[in-house]
Protein backbone atom coordinates (compact mmCIF):
# COMPACT_ATOMS: atom_id res chain seq x y z
CA UNK A 1 0.00 0.00 0.00
CA UNK A 2 1.37 3.41 -1.00
CA UNK A 3 2.19 5.69 1.91
CA UNK A 4 0.44 9.07 1.71
CA UNK A 5 2.47 12.02 0.52
CA UNK A 6 0.35 14.41 2.58
CA UNK A 7 -1.76 13.67 5.64
CA UNK A 8 -3.90 16.32 7.31
CA UNK A 9 -5.25 15.13 10.65
CA UNK A 10 -7.93 16.84 12.77
CA UNK A 11 -6.86 20.30 11.62
CA UNK A 12 -8.77 23.05 13.42
CA UNK A 13 -8.39 26.83 13.26
CA UNK A 14 -10.21 29.96 14.42
CA UNK A 15 -10.52 33.54 13.21
CA UNK A 16 -9.06 35.90 15.81
CA UNK A 17 -10.69 38.82 13.98
CA UNK A 18 -14.14 37.29 14.38
CA UNK A 19 -14.29 36.38 18.09
CA UNK A 20 -12.56 33.01 17.60
CA UNK A 21 -15.13 31.77 15.11
CA UNK A 22 -14.07 28.33 13.84
CA UNK A 23 -12.82 28.39 10.24
CA UNK A 24 -11.58 24.78 10.18
CA UNK A 25 -13.26 22.03 12.20
CA UNK A 26 -11.32 18.76 12.60
CA UNK A 27 -10.41 18.50 8.92
CA UNK A 28 -8.68 15.26 7.93
CA UNK A 29 -7.62 14.08 4.48
CA UNK A 30 -4.80 12.20 2.79
CA UNK A 31 -3.13 12.63 -0.58
CA UNK A 32 -1.20 9.91 -2.38
CA UNK A 33 1.80 10.61 -4.65
CA UNK A 34 0.54 11.59 -8.10
CA UNK A 35 -3.07 12.13 -6.95
CA UNK A 36 -5.12 15.17 -7.93
CA UNK A 37 -7.53 16.11 -5.15
CA UNK A 38 -10.10 18.86 -5.37
CA UNK A 39 -10.95 21.01 -2.36
CA UNK A 40 -14.36 22.42 -3.19
CA UNK A 41 -16.87 24.57 -1.39
CA UNK A 42 -18.57 27.93 -1.38
CA UNK A 43 -16.91 31.12 -0.13
CA UNK A 44 -15.94 30.68 3.52
CA UNK A 45 -15.96 26.88 3.36
CA UNK A 46 -12.31 26.67 4.43
CA UNK A 47 -10.71 25.36 1.24
CA UNK A 48 -8.24 28.24 0.84
CA UNK A 49 -7.51 28.20 4.58
CA UNK A 50 -6.38 24.57 4.29
CA UNK A 51 -4.16 25.46 1.33
CA UNK A 52 -2.63 28.43 3.14
CA UNK A 53 -2.03 26.34 6.28
CA UNK A 54 -0.01 23.74 4.40
CA UNK A 55 1.90 26.45 2.49
CA UNK A 56 2.75 28.30 5.70
CA UNK A 57 0.82 31.34 4.48
CA UNK A 58 -1.92 31.71 7.08
CA UNK A 59 -2.57 35.34 8.01
CA UNK A 60 -1.94 36.47 11.57
CA UNK A 61 -5.70 36.72 12.07
CA UNK A 62 -6.11 32.91 11.77
CA UNK A 63 -4.82 30.65 14.54
CA UNK A 64 -4.41 26.88 14.27
CA UNK A 65 -5.84 25.35 17.44
CA UNK A 66 -5.19 21.67 16.78
CA UNK A 67 -4.13 18.97 14.38
CA UNK A 68 -1.22 18.11 12.10
CA UNK A 69 -0.17 18.57 8.49
CA UNK A 70 2.34 15.83 7.71
CA UNK A 71 4.22 16.07 4.43
CA UNK A 72 5.94 12.72 4.18
CA UNK A 73 7.30 12.42 7.74
CA UNK A 74 7.47 16.13 8.53
CA UNK A 75 4.80 18.11 10.38
CA UNK A 76 4.64 21.40 8.46
CA UNK A 77 2.97 23.20 11.34
CA UNK A 78 5.90 22.52 13.68
CA UNK A 79 8.91 23.05 11.43
CA UNK A 80 11.30 25.93 11.95
CA UNK A 81 10.91 28.84 9.50
CA UNK A 82 14.20 27.83 7.83
CA UNK A 83 13.12 24.20 7.35
CA UNK A 84 9.76 25.33 6.00
CA UNK A 85 11.45 27.65 3.48
CA UNK A 86 13.54 24.73 2.20
CA UNK A 87 10.35 22.79 1.40
CA UNK A 88 8.22 25.62 0.01
CA UNK A 89 9.06 26.58 -3.54
CA UNK A 90 11.02 23.36 -3.91
CA UNK A 91 9.13 20.23 -2.82
CA UNK A 92 5.82 22.11 -2.60
CA UNK A 93 4.96 24.85 -5.08
CA UNK A 94 1.97 27.12 -5.74
CA UNK A 95 -0.02 28.10 -8.80
CA UNK A 96 -1.73 31.26 -7.51
CA UNK A 97 -5.19 32.50 -8.35
CA UNK A 98 -4.45 35.80 -10.07
CA UNK A 99 -1.53 35.93 -12.53
CA UNK A 100 -1.94 39.70 -12.76
CA UNK A 101 -0.80 40.20 -9.16
CA UNK A 102 1.36 37.09 -8.75
CA UNK A 103 3.99 38.28 -11.20
CA UNK A 104 6.19 41.29 -10.44
CA UNK A 105 5.22 43.99 -12.99
CA UNK A 106 8.67 45.56 -12.87
CA UNK A 107 10.70 42.45 -13.75
CA UNK A 108 10.98 40.54 -17.00
CA UNK A 109 9.66 36.98 -17.11
CA UNK A 110 13.18 35.58 -17.48
CA UNK A 111 14.26 36.92 -14.10
CA UNK A 112 11.10 35.68 -12.41
CA UNK A 113 11.51 32.15 -13.79
CA UNK A 114 15.26 31.75 -13.39
CA UNK A 115 15.63 33.11 -9.84
CA UNK A 116 13.96 30.03 -8.34
CA UNK A 117 15.90 27.63 -10.55
CA UNK A 118 19.19 29.17 -9.49
CA UNK A 119 18.28 29.40 -5.81
CA UNK A 120 16.46 26.10 -5.31
CA UNK A 121 18.04 23.86 -7.94
CA UNK A 122 21.54 25.34 -7.93
CA UNK A 123 21.67 26.10 -11.66
CA UNK A 124 23.98 28.59 -13.29
CA UNK A 125 22.44 31.58 -15.05
CA UNK A 126 22.85 29.91 -18.45
CA UNK A 127 21.44 26.58 -17.25
CA UNK A 128 18.45 28.31 -15.66
CA UNK A 129 17.71 30.21 -18.87
CA UNK A 130 17.76 27.01 -20.93
CA UNK A 131 15.49 25.30 -18.40
CA UNK A 132 13.09 28.27 -18.44
CA UNK A 133 12.89 28.11 -22.24
CA UNK A 134 12.21 24.37 -22.04
CA UNK A 135 9.44 24.81 -19.47
CA UNK A 136 7.75 27.59 -21.46
CA UNK A 137 7.75 25.29 -24.48
CA UNK A 138 6.23 22.50 -22.36
CA UNK A 139 3.30 24.76 -21.39
CA UNK A 140 2.72 25.38 -25.13
CA UNK A 141 4.04 28.93 -25.36
CA UNK A 142 4.93 29.38 -29.02
CA UNK A 143 7.72 31.94 -28.74
CA UNK A 144 9.57 31.28 -25.45
CA UNK A 145 12.40 33.65 -26.33
CA UNK A 146 10.01 36.58 -26.76
CA UNK A 147 8.12 35.72 -23.57
CA UNK A 148 11.32 35.51 -21.50
CA UNK A 149 12.14 39.05 -22.59
CA UNK A 150 8.64 40.38 -21.86
CA UNK A 151 7.15 42.12 -18.85
CA UNK A 152 3.93 40.62 -17.41
CA UNK A 153 1.72 43.42 -18.77
CA UNK A 154 2.83 42.52 -22.29
CA UNK A 155 1.24 39.06 -21.99
CA UNK A 156 -2.41 37.99 -21.98
CA UNK A 157 -4.02 36.56 -18.86
CA UNK A 158 -3.81 33.04 -20.26
CA UNK A 159 -0.12 33.49 -21.12
CA UNK A 160 0.65 34.81 -17.63
CA UNK A 161 -1.08 31.79 -16.11
CA UNK A 162 0.99 29.47 -18.33
CA UNK A 163 4.13 31.19 -17.04
CA UNK A 164 3.03 30.51 -13.45
CA UNK A 165 2.31 26.87 -14.28
CA UNK A 166 5.76 26.59 -15.82
CA UNK A 167 7.31 28.16 -12.71
CA UNK A 168 5.49 25.72 -10.41
CA UNK A 169 6.45 22.58 -12.30
CA UNK A 170 10.00 23.75 -13.13
CA UNK A 171 11.02 23.02 -9.55
CA UNK A 172 10.13 19.31 -9.99
CA UNK A 173 7.97 19.42 -6.85
CA UNK A 174 6.26 16.49 -5.17
CA UNK A 175 3.13 18.60 -4.58
CA UNK A 176 1.59 21.55 -6.41
CA UNK A 177 -1.15 23.61 -4.76
CA UNK A 178 -3.38 25.20 -7.41
CA UNK A 179 -5.41 27.95 -5.74
CA UNK A 180 -8.35 28.59 -8.10
CA UNK A 181 -5.96 29.18 -11.03
CA UNK A 182 -8.73 29.58 -13.62
CA UNK A 183 -10.97 32.05 -11.76
CA UNK A 184 -9.74 35.14 -13.63
CA UNK A 185 -9.88 33.50 -17.08
CA UNK A 186 -12.64 33.21 -19.65
CA UNK A 187 -14.24 29.81 -20.26
CA UNK A 188 -12.25 28.94 -23.38
CA UNK A 189 -8.88 29.75 -21.78
CA UNK A 190 -10.00 28.02 -18.57
CA UNK A 191 -10.43 24.71 -20.42
CA UNK A 192 -6.97 25.07 -21.96
CA UNK A 193 -5.37 25.77 -18.58
CA UNK A 194 -7.11 22.82 -16.92
CA UNK A 195 -5.94 20.52 -19.70
CA UNK A 196 -2.42 21.89 -19.39
CA UNK A 197 -2.23 21.40 -15.61
CA UNK A 198 -3.42 17.81 -16.03
CA UNK A 199 -0.83 17.18 -18.76
CA UNK A 200 2.00 18.61 -16.64
CA UNK A 201 0.83 16.67 -13.59
CA UNK A 202 0.82 13.37 -15.49
CA UNK A 203 4.16 14.02 -17.19
CA UNK A 204 5.85 14.72 -13.84
CA UNK A 205 3.73 12.34 -11.69
CA UNK A 206 3.13 15.25 -9.34
CA UNK A 207 0.42 15.34 -6.69
CA UNK A 208 -1.92 18.34 -6.94
CA UNK A 209 -4.36 19.94 -4.53
CA UNK A 210 -6.81 21.91 -6.66
CA UNK A 211 -8.79 24.58 -4.78
CA UNK A 212 -12.03 25.61 -6.46
CA UNK A 213 -15.67 26.53 -5.91
CA UNK A 214 -16.69 24.82 -9.16
CA UNK A 215 -17.75 21.17 -9.18
CA UNK A 216 -17.56 21.26 -12.98
CA UNK A 217 -13.84 21.98 -12.74
CA UNK A 218 -13.44 19.14 -10.23
CA UNK A 219 -15.14 16.73 -12.64
CA UNK A 220 -12.65 17.67 -15.38
CA UNK A 221 -9.35 17.44 -13.53
CA UNK A 222 -9.58 15.74 -10.11
CA UNK A 223 -9.17 12.07 -9.18
CA UNK A 224 -10.68 12.62 -5.74
CA UNK A 225 -12.67 15.41 -4.11
CA UNK A 226 -13.25 16.80 -0.63
CA UNK A 227 -16.39 18.91 -0.22
CA UNK A 228 -16.33 21.44 2.61
CA UNK A 229 -18.91 23.60 4.34
CA UNK A 230 -18.13 26.07 7.17
CA UNK A 231 -14.74 24.47 7.75
CA UNK A 232 -16.05 20.90 8.01
CA UNK A 233 -15.60 18.00 5.57
CA UNK A 234 -19.09 17.10 4.34
CA UNK A 235 -18.23 14.44 1.78
CA UNK A 236 -15.17 12.98 0.08
CA UNK A 237 -14.26 10.19 -2.27
CA UNK A 238 -13.42 9.36 -5.85
CA UNK A 239 -14.68 12.19 -8.07
CA UNK A 240 -16.69 9.93 -10.36
CA UNK A 241 -18.50 8.34 -7.41
CA UNK A 242 -19.22 11.64 -5.64
CA UNK A 243 -20.54 13.20 -8.84
CA UNK A 244 -22.76 10.25 -9.81
CA UNK A 245 -23.85 8.85 -6.43
CA UNK A 246 -23.42 11.62 -3.82
CA UNK A 247 -24.23 10.53 -0.28
CA UNK A 248 -25.00 13.90 1.34
CA UNK A 249 -28.03 16.05 0.53
CA UNK A 250 -25.79 19.14 0.30
CA UNK A 251 -23.63 17.49 -2.37
CA UNK A 252 -26.72 16.46 -4.33
CA UNK A 253 -28.09 20.00 -4.11
CA UNK A 254 -24.81 21.56 -5.30
CA UNK A 255 -24.67 19.23 -8.29
CA UNK A 256 -28.29 20.05 -9.12
CA UNK A 257 -27.54 23.77 -8.82
CA UNK A 258 -24.86 23.64 -11.52
CA UNK A 259 -25.52 24.30 -15.21
CA UNK A 260 -26.65 21.36 -17.32
CA UNK A 261 -24.59 21.28 -20.50
CA UNK A 262 -26.84 18.55 -21.90
CA UNK A 263 -29.85 20.81 -21.26
CA UNK A 264 -28.65 24.40 -21.81
CA UNK A 265 -32.18 25.81 -21.51
CA UNK A 266 -32.74 24.30 -18.06
CA UNK A 267 -32.87 26.80 -15.20
CA UNK A 268 -30.53 26.68 -12.21
CA UNK A 269 -31.87 25.13 -9.00
CA UNK A 270 -30.88 27.01 -5.82
CA UNK A 271 -29.76 25.00 -2.80
CA UNK A 272 -32.85 24.71 -0.53
CA UNK A 273 -32.56 26.69 2.70
CA UNK A 274 -33.60 23.58 4.63
CA UNK A 275 -30.32 21.92 3.67
CA UNK A 276 -28.35 24.78 5.23
CA UNK A 277 -30.36 24.28 8.40
CA UNK A 278 -29.48 20.58 8.32
CA UNK A 279 -25.80 21.41 7.86
CA UNK A 280 -25.79 23.87 10.75
CA UNK A 281 -27.28 21.22 13.00
CA UNK A 282 -24.79 18.56 11.90
CA UNK A 283 -21.80 20.86 12.36
CA UNK A 284 -23.04 22.36 15.62
CA UNK A 285 -23.24 25.94 14.40
CA UNK A 286 -26.04 27.08 16.67
CA UNK A 287 -25.67 30.80 17.22
CA UNK A 288 -23.15 31.28 14.41
CA UNK A 289 -23.81 33.35 11.30
CA UNK A 290 -23.67 31.33 8.08
CA UNK A 291 -20.98 32.33 5.55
Amino acid sequence: MTEPLLSIEALSAVSLRDRNRPVLRDVSLTLKPGEVRGLVGESGAGKSTIAKALLGMLPATVKVTGGWIRFESRDLLRLSPRSLREIMGNEITLIPQDPQTALNPGRRIEAQLTDGLRLKRGMTKAQARLEALKMLAEVHIRDPERVLGSYPHELSGGMRQRVLIAAAFAMKPKLVVADEPTTALDVTVQKQILRLIRQMQKANDTAVIFVTHDLGVVAQICDTVTLLYAGRVIEEGATAEVMTTPRHAYTRALIAAGPRYDRPDAGLEPVPEAIFGQLRTEIGMAGEDRG
